[in-house]
C-alpha cells in the first residue's frame, strides 16, 4: 500500500492533524491503493506561508530556466509511462487505451507550457514627446489550482504547466479521489528541477479546497469540477482576486435531418460512453429531427449494448467502472429518476453483479423525454443519454441550447450551409461539426458559455490564458525628469 504526502515548505510531511483516507480501486473496492493526508485549513495555512516567501525569487526566474525544468518533468514522466498508465487505471478506473491516452498528452501539455514561459511580453504605446509608456507583464502571485477526478494528470497539467511557466508559485489540491496522480505530478516537478519551495501539494477533500479559495494570499484560483462548488468557490474569492472556473455541462448532438445514422450513432457513442460518461465534455443528450431519430435510435442503443464493460487494466474492455460508490448511487438515481419521469429505457442498468463488486453500471439510453426530464436538465456525469425529438432543424438548435449550461455542443450533417446555421446559433463555448463533443486540441482556447464557466479566462491557449496568470503594469517613463 503507498503511504502519500503533503508536500510543503519543500518537504514530504503528514497532514498536521495526523488524519488520513485511503483510496481504493474502484473496479475492486477491495485493493487499496494507498493511504494519504486529510489536509485541513491549517495545512493549508503553511503552504500559502511557505509559497509566499518564495513568490518574488520565482517571479524574478529567468524563462528559459522555467522553460527547461517543464521539459525536464515531460520528460520524467515519459520515462515513467508505463507505471503512471497502471497506477491510473487503478486509481480513477478507466481504460487502458484511455489512460494511456491520457499519459501520453501530459507531458506534451508541459513542453506547450514550457514554451509560453519566454514569450509573455509587455506592448509600447504612442505618448507625446521623449516620454515612453509601455506595460509590463508580471506574475499575479500564489495559484490556487484545485483539480477533478476524471483526467487527473491531464487537467493538473494545464494549470500547473502555465502558472509556473509564467513564474508563479502553486498551492495544487487535487481531487480526493485521485491523490496518488496529484502526487506523481509534483514528484515529476521536483524531478525536473523546480524549485521545492515554489510547489505545495495539499492532500484532501472539499474542506481542504475551500481553505484555498479563502485564504487572502491566493491571488488567482483555478477550478475544475461541477458547477455547484465552483459558485461556492466564486463567492469566495471575491472581486479583488482572480477565478477561473470550469464546470458543468449538458452537452447535446443535434442530429440534422440529411444526417447518416451509422456516422452520427458512432459519433454519439464515443462521446456518452467513452470515460463511462464521466467526462465535462460528455455526449448526454442527442436531439434529433423526424427524419432520423429513429434510425439513430435503434443504432445507438445496439452499439451502447454490445459494448464490453469490466476492469479497465482487462484487454478488450470498453468501458470501465465508475470512480466512486458516490458516482454508482448517483448514475442509480438519475435511471429511476428517468423511468419514474415517463421516459422509456432501451438499455443500461446498474451492474449489480460486476465483477469484483466494483462500481460497473451498463451505458443506459432513453427516449421518449422532455425538456422538463431531469435527465434532460441536469449533469449526470454517467453514461447515460437522453434522446429528444425535434419537429425541424431550428428547434432542434433551440433544444440544444434550452439548457442552463453551455459547455460543448455538436453536430452530425454532410451540408456546410447546415454547419454555419449551427455554428453561428450554439450557445456552447466548443462547437464540434461531424465529431464527439469530446475532445479538444492542447493549442486551442478551452471553455463554456453561461454556468459551464467563468465569462473571464479560458483554459489551454491564448490571450485569455495567458492574462490569468500575468498581472499587466502600465508604466509612464520620461527621460527629462
Amino acid at each position: 500500500m503507498i503511504e502519500g504526502a503533503n508536500f510543503i515548505a519543500g518537504s514530504w510531511v503528514s497532514a498536521l492533524s495526523g488524519r488520513t483516507f485511503t483510496r481504493c480501486n474502484p473496479a475492486d473496492p477491495h485493493d487499496v491503493l494507498g493511504r494519504f493526508p486529510a489536509s485541513g485549513p491549517e495545512d493549508v495555512q503553511l503552504a500559502v506561508e511557505a509559497l509566499d516567501k518564495a513568490a518574488p525569487e520565482w517571479a524574478a526566474s529567468p524563462p528559459e530556466r522555467r522553460a527547461a525544468i517543464l521539459d525536464a518533468a515531460a520528460a520524467h514522466l515519459e520515462s515513467r509511462a508505463e507505471q503512471l498508465l497502471a497506477e491510473l487505471v487503478r486509481e480513477e478506473g478507466k481504460t487502458v487505451a484511455e489512460a494511456r491516452v491520457e499519459v501520453s498528452r501530459t507531458p506534451a501539455n508541459l513542453r506547450f507550457y514550457a514554451a509560453e514561459a519566454t514569450r509573455a511580453a509587455g506592448t509600447t504605446h504612442a505618448a507625446a514627446g521623449d516620454a515612453l509608456v509601455y506595460t509590463l507583464r508580471e506574475p499575479v502571485g500564489i495559484v490556487g489550482a484545485i483539480t477533478p477526478w476524471n483526467f487527473p494528470l491531464n487537467i493538473p497539467s494545464r494549470k500547473l504547466g502555465p502558472a509556473l511557466a509564467l513564474g508563479n508559485p502553486v498551492l495544487f489540491k487535487p481531487s480526493e479521489i485521485t491523490p496518488l496522480m496529484g502526487q506523481r505530478l509534483v514528484e515529476a516537478l521536483l524531478a525536473g528541477g523546480l524549485p521545492p519551495e515554489v510547489i505545495a501539494l495539499v492532500q484532501g477533500d472539499g474542506a481542504a479546497g475551500a481553505a484555498v479559495a479563502a485564504d487572502e494570499r491566493v491571488a488567482a484560483v483555478t477550478f475544475t469540477g461541477s458547477t455547484a462548488v465552483g459558485r461556492r468557490i466564486h463567492a469566495q474569492v471575491g472581486p479583488h482576486r482572480r477565478v477561473q472556473l470550469e464546470m458543468g455541462g449538458k452537452n447535446p448532438v443535434v442530429v440534422a435531418p440529411d444526417a447518416d445514422p451509422d456516422r452520427a450513432a458512432a459519433l454519439i457513442v464515443k462521446g456518452a460512453f467513452g470515460l463511462s460518461g464521466q467526462a465535462c465534455t460528455g455526449t448526454s443528450r442527442v436531439i434529433a429531427t423526424a427524419e432520423n431519430h429513429d434510425a439513430v435510435l435503434e443504432r445507438v442503443v445496439a452499439r451502447a449494448a454490445a459494448l464490453r464493460v469490466g476492469p479497465g487494466a482487462e484487454p478488450g474492455v470498453d468501458m470501465g467502472a465508475l470512480a466512486s460508490r458516490a458516482q454508482l448511487d448517483k448514475f442509480r438515481q438519475y435511471l429511476s429518476a428517468g423511468v419514474g419521469e415517463g421516459a422509456t429505457l432501451h438499455c443500461g442498468g446498474v451492474d449489480e453483479d460486476g465483477p469484483g463488486g466494483g462500481f460497473f453500471v451498463r451505458p443506459a439510453v432513453f427516449s421518449d423525454t422532455v425538456p422538463s426530464m431531469r435527465i434532460v436538465t441536469e449533469e449526470v456525469f454517467g453514461p447515460l443519454l437522453a434522446f429528444q425529438r425535434a419537429g425541424s432543424l431550428a428547434e432542434a438548435v433551440d433544444l440544444a441550447n434550452a439548457t442552463e449550461f453551455g459547455l460543448s455542443a455538436a453536430i452530425v450533417t454532410g451540408s456546410l450551409a447546415t454547419a454555419q446555421y449551427f455554428t453561428r446559433r450554439s450557445r456552447s463555448g466548443l462547437v464540434k461539426v461531424n465529431q464527439p463533443t469530446t475532445g479538444m486540441a492542447m493549442n486551442a482556447p478551452f471553455g463554456g458559455y453561461k454556468a459551464s464557466s467563468t465569462a473571464t479566462f479560458k483554459e489551454q491557449a491564448g490571450a485569455s490564458m495567458t492574462e490569468f496568470y500575468l498581472t499587466e503594469k502600465t508604466v509612464y517613463l520620461d527621460p527629462a525628469g
